[in-house]
This record gives structure tokens, C-alpha cells and sequence, in this order.
């Protein structure tokens, strides 16, 4: 197997072609098993890893940095923020504070002193997105994160991220992770066109990868504007 790379949305970051999702870690896999896994990915070519906070509640995250220690500039390491991380009403979601603490909470666990790509996990109905990119970027400028993503991101809100992030002087997001399979179609009503609109890469999480990635692979290239996406079967 001979891995390729591409930029990833208007970027000139260069990620392969899949990403190892761990979502498992800390959960269902062990600690070897995982360090199996992730250096299969690295024999293959892969450099391109996904993790959250809220994988077995920041555990994933602790595993992934132990996982790559002595290596880490090897990976483009992306991890995101948004879900539940306990009972206490100000961690989870976008406030300043709760982002500035919690993407310092990652960097801790994963061991390294930036993140390559921080993902908002999830939209939320009653979710003002100032605030959100203006905690994105204060982490930009204190370069503890070097891009910023959207997940789970519609169509409409990916291109008012977009737009504000303009509005406020900072860069526009590089990617968008939707959720994307032979079931759930629904991304190519109007989430991949917003992407190939505005130039994000496109990493699709889903069960039933090959078939979903060789699909979103046609669909966003078929569009002249749109950068070669990142095909990722992060979990």
C-alpha cells in the first residue's frame, strides 16, 4: 500500500488520505493493542490522528499522547471539545472559559504543547458562535492550537463560521467532519457543497468507511472549486 496526501482544505497542511480514529482507546482497547494499531498506521503511511475530550472522558486523549511520545511531530495530531465532560454546568460547549481551561486540559493529557487541529465537536441549537471563535482565536494567537474545524457542523453554519471568522480577522476553519455513510446521505444535500464553497477539506466519520470515503472522495472533487479533501475514517 502506497499512501498519498493532501492538503488539507485551503491549508498547506498535508495529512494522508486516512486518519486513525481512537475513539476506542481507553475503552474497548488497551493500551498495547493500541500501540499496535497505531504503529501499523505509521508502517502504512498514515499521519494523520483523531481524538476528543470527551473519548472515555479525556483517557483516549491520555493514551494517544502516551502512544506517541518521541514521535509526535511525525503526527497531525486533531482533537475537539463541545461534549459533556461532567454534571457541572460550565464544561461542556464554547464558553472563553471553559475552552481556554479545557484546551489546556488536552494539551496535559496528550502530552505536547499544541494541537494541530481543534474540532468543535458539535453544533448546538442556541449556540452563539462568537464567542466560540473568539476563544478559538486566543488559541490560535497563543499558538496552542495551530487550525481550527468544524464537527457535526449543517451546511448554513459552516458558512456563517465561515463569515464571522472574517468578521473577526482570524483564519476560517480548514475542515469539516460530518457524519458520512451509504445510510446517512445527508451531508451531500448541502454540508458538502458548503465545503467545496468554502474551501474545507472534508474528513468523514463513519462505520462503513471505504464506501463512505471513496464516495466523498467524487462527490467534493467533482466540484472545481473545492480543495482534495482529507479522507479520514476517524471515529
Amino acid at each position: 500500500m502506497t499512501m498519498s496526501y493532501r492538503t488539507l482544505g485551503k491549508s498547506q497542511l498535508k495529512v494522508s488520505t486516512l486518519c486513525l480514529g481512537t475513539m476506542m482507546f481507553a475503552d474497548q482497547t488497551e493500551l498495547a493493542e493500541a500501540g499496535s494499531i497505531v504503529d501499523h498506521a505509521a508502517e502504512q503511511g498514515v499521519n494523520f490522528i483523531d481524538t476528543a475530550d470527551v473519548y472515555s472522558l479525556g483517557r483516549s486523549e491520555s493514551m494517544v499522547g502516551e502512544l506517541l511520545k518521541g514521535r509526535r511531530h511525525d503526527w497531525v495530531l486533531a482533537t475537539k471539545i463541545g461534549n459533556k465532560m461532567s454534571e457541572r454546568p460550565n464544561e461542556s460547549r464554547y464558553s472563553r472559559s471553559w475552552m481556554l481551561r479545557e484546551c489546556e486540559a488536552s494539551l496535559q493529557r496528550l502530552g505536547t504543547d499544541h494541537i494541530d487541529i481543534y474540532y468543535l465537536h458539535r453544533d448546538f441549537l442556541d449556540l452563539d458562535l462568537q464567542e466560540a471563535l473568539q476563544g478559538l482565536a486566543t488559541l490560535l494567537q497563543q499558538g496552542k492550537i495551530r487550525y481550527w474545524a468544524l464537527s457535526n457542523f449543517r451546511g448554513w453554519r459552516i458558512a456563517e463560521a465561515v463569515h464571522l471568522a472574517r468578521a473577526l480577522g482570524m483564519p476560517a476553519p480548514v475542515a469539516c467532519q460530518p457524519h458520512y455513510n451509504l445510510l446517512n446521505r445527508q451531508p451531500e444535500v448541502e454540508v458538502l457543497a458548503a465545503c467545496a464553497h468554502h474551501g474545507l477539506g472534508v474528513v468523514p466519520y463513519s462505520r462503513s468507511r471505504a464506501a463512505c470515503c471513496q464516495a466523498s472522495t467524487r462527490r467534493v472533487r467533482s466540484r472545481p472549486r473545492a480543495p482534495a479533501p482529507a479522507v479520514a475514517t476517524s471515529a
